[in-house]
């Protein structure tokens, strides 16, 4: 096994922690909070579509953004390549992985076999590195797994070159330029305002706070687009999911984004953002509620109008706390 010397470790979310490993390998000093913070990571939409068997929301910006943000604002170019071919897209990644070239790869998740099967489910935007190989299989730094793991060549493939929505098609990228003085400052600032304005600012009316005072508004009609209680109780459950599982770092990143608001304060010494990231820590302790309280509903099958009205009431809340907490940041910022 020819492996690259790479440091491994866990973080909050895959994107942001291939990124930051790669940049740390690189030696750029960075955390994983300001990863997501200057991407302008924080988001919330509320997604109705035929695709959805029921609604559903989003608590990040659209997947490849953190890498193309931070990219722009940071000034690091990466080398991205696709492939029409899952030949072309190995013989590719062989060849970067024997020079010595730690490389991230988009992937179906499911196809990560040594994660638990109970964890794997198809979702075709997660992100690995790649730091070993030999003739049949290849070395993986995943965020999600507590070390390195071994998986096969031909698993792997196939989970690069799948179809379906957002198929990844061999994606790869790494590193190719860091600037030798990065200016942290103005790169907080844009990824800041940049993040506030999405939330309160954008005129659409299912993205920011228009987006959860939607969620808020249409939860209580879910149980007459539900197949059954059972489906309904999967649904609610799902909420769970999104804001603890796949929003990972808690909260739907709330607490993520409250550490890279303290990080910046200290970079910044600005004793505004630290107070800021006082009260997103807050937020994300609200957000939390709801998530618990909606796994307990839905677990008990507890979804009466009553019960759904108060979930919405708590989202509502939060609509409330954010729009006042952006539309504050994004003065700040600007």
């Amino acid at each position: 096994m020819k492996e690259i010397n790479f440091e491994h470790k866990m973080a909050a979310h895959c994107e942001t922690g291939t990124v930051k490993a790669l940049l740390n390998h690189s030696g750029l000093d960075i955390t994983e909070a300001m990863v997501f913070g200057i991407a302008s990571g924080i988001f919330f939409g509320y997604l109705e579509s035929a695709n959805f068997p029921l609604p559903s929301f989003i608590v990040r910006n659209k997947p490849g953004s953190i890498r193309t943000n931070i990219s722009k604002r940071l000034g690091i170019k990466f080398n991205t390549q696709k492939f029409r071919s899952a030949e072309a897209g190995e013989a590719a990644l062989d060849k970067l992985i024997n020079a010595s070239i730690p490389t991230a790869a988009q992937v179906d998740f499911y196809y990560m076999e040594y994660m638990p099967d109970w964890q794997r489910v198809h979702i075709n935007v997660h992100f690995v590195n790649v730091v070993g190989l030999n003739e049949k299989n290849y070395l993986l730094s995943d965020s999600y797994f507590p070390k390195k793991s071994e998986l096969a060549k031909t698993t792997f493939t196939k989970a690069r070159f799948v179809g379906g929505y957002m198929a990844p098609k061999g994606f790869i990228f790494y590193p190719e330029h860091i600037p030798g003085n990065i200016d942290f400052v103005p790169a907080i600032r844009k990824g800041i305002k940049k993040a506030a304005r999405d939330m309160t600012r954008l005129p659409v009316p299912f993205i920011g706070v228009k987006g959860i005072r939607k969620f808020a508004k249409k939860v209580v009609t879910w149980p007459g687009k539900a197949r059954d209680i059972d489906h309904l109780s999967h649904e609610i459950m799902k909420i769970n999911i999104l804001l603890e599982d796949q929003g990972t770092g808690g909260a739907g990143f709330r607490f993520l984004y409250a550490t890279f608001l303290q990080q910046a304060a200290q970079l910044l010494k600005d004793g505004q953002l630290e107070g800021m990231s006082k009260r997103m820590m807050a937020i994300g302790d609200d957000w939390r509620n709801i998530s618990y309280f909606a796994a307990k509903i839905g677990k008990q099958r507890d979804l009466g109008s009553e019960r759904l009205n108060e979930l919405s009431e708590m989202i509502n809340n939060m609509a409330d706390q954010e729009q006042a907490f952006f539309s504050e940041l994004y003065k700040m910022a600007k």
